[in-house]
């Protein structure tokens, strides 16, 4: 028999503070969603409603030969348009793609005490947390989500601190898309006129964290949501999604692209991996790349893996539009600041659309 989540309190502490999660909640036998999950009618999302976004995916091993010129400029468009994309031909193996999905299920699997010891309040590590929907004190209506969060500084730290079920295959994953990201920061930045080298490449991607997303199973997914509208912060997402679906992004109004305004989904595609712009793009660029507003459904049938990498500057990095940008542009559109406030900015409140970019707007 399902527990009984008589007020909201008990529900948060079963699923927040002893740590068993949203799969915790599925796991007790539930047919109906609690009500501190329900999202007002607004932000539901209709599947049936939405248009599947049809661009064919970037193939990234063309940057090597003659091709280089026609395929960054796919990499710009796609980051000037949607700010989403998808690549082919990444140098990640596609069997660690696979690894991947199944070592997020099997760390999901574990027992909730396990789990539990990376709660963010009793982590033995501060590189690791383990935690449920995004930030659950604030949030009127909590996401279909539990994840585990793994920051990364050096192997070393990552072989000795992260979950021993999941850090062999997310180190590999994060050391073996690196190559790729630099790739695409080339491509991106250079056509802002910045030069990329290993000089200055930390002041783009300094901070890294792996991410394992688990959406379990829900009765009414109509009514809920997996990760309600937000941006990433960073500069660039790098993302593994399984062949579930459910992954959406919104078409800005000024995109000169069919439906504007309008959500569609990013459909999986096998070996493929999504890419997005985060915030600091959109600043660096004056508002040129457009940082992906997205957002994700849940479903009946299965539960649901994504394994995203964020790369993003140092805290300490000073942000601000490059100047060559806001010399063509005759005006900047974000004013400087130290990235560790707009992470503290991004963290204190809960997920709202692009609401996190006004911190940076310029007067």
């Amino acid at each position: 028999m399902a527990p009984s989540f008589d007020n909201e309190s008990s529900l948060f502490n079963f699923v927040v503070r002893d740590g068993n999660g949203v799969k915790g909640i599925v796991d007790s036998g539930i047919s109906m969603v609690p009500q501190a999950y329900i999202q007002p009618p607004a932000e539901q999302i209709n599947k049936n409603n939405a248009t599947k976004c049809e661009i064919p995916p970037i193939d990234l091993s063309k940057l090597d030969g003659h091709e280089h010129d026609q395929v960054a400029n796919q990499i710009v468009r796609a980051a000037e348009t949607l700010g989403f994309f998808q690549v082919i031909n990444h140098g990640v193996p596609l069997e660690l793609l696979e690894s991947l999905k199944q070592t997020a299920h099997n760390f999901f699997a574990l027992p909730a005490e396990r789990k539990a010891v990376y709660r963010k309040e009793v982590s033995p590590s501060p590189l690791v947390k383990y935690g449920t929907s995004f930030v659950p004190e604030k949030e009127r209506a909590l996401e279909w989500k539990d994840y585990i969060s793994m920051a990364y500084t050096n192997d070393d730290e990552a072989l000795q601190q992260w979950p021993i079920e999941c850090r062999d295959d997310a180190l590999q994953y994060l050391k073996t898309s690196h190559e790729m990201v630099r790739k695409l920061l080339e491509s991106l930045m250079g056509n802002l006129g910045v030069e990329l080298d290993d000089s200055n490449i930390d002041v783009f991607i300094g901070k890294k964290m792996v991410n394992m997303n688990f959406y379990p199973t829900c009765p009414n997914p109509e009514l809920t949501v997996g990760v309600g509208r937000h941006s990433d912060m960073g500069t660039l997402t790098i993302l593994l999604q399984d062949g579930i679906g459910g992954l959406y992004v919104k078409v800005p109004e000024e995109a000169d692209m069919e439906n504007k305004g309008e959500w569609v989904e990013i459909p999986p595609i096998p070996g493929a991996i999504v890419i997005n712009v985060g915030d600091m793009l959109q600043i660096w660029s004056n508002g040129r790349y457009k940082s992906a507003e997205h957002r994700v459904r849940t479903t009946s049938t299965k539960s649901r893996v994504s394994i995203p990498i964020f790369v993003s500057p140092q805290a300490t990095q000073k942000i601000a539009p490059f100047p060559q940008v806001v010399e063509k542009d005759g005006v900047a559109r974000y004013s400087e600041f130290v990235f560790a406030d707009y992470m503290n900015s991004f963290f204190d409140n809960a997920h709202d659309g692009k609401k996190s970019l006004e911190f940076a707007k310029a007067n």
